[in-house]
């Protein structure tokens, strides 16, 4: 599996489990902040690797 298709997967596996503990546990929540803070590091991480690929294209 390409790197990118795999980060999409563990984002939406992370986006799903936050909804998850926000219904159980409301959305303020310290597991559900804590998951959340988790899904922002794996969408940063998405957004660097798509801007390297970008500037790859562009040289």
């Amino acid at each position: 599996m390409e790197h990118l298709d795999y980060l999409i997967k563990l984002i939406e596996e992370r986006r799903n489990k936050m909804f998850e503990l926000a219904n159980k546990y409301g959305i303020s929540s310290e597991q559900t902040i804590e998951c959340s803070q988790k899904l922002d590091s794996l969408l940063n991480l998405l957004m660097v690797e798509k801007e390297k690929r970008k500037n790859e294209l562009v040289r």
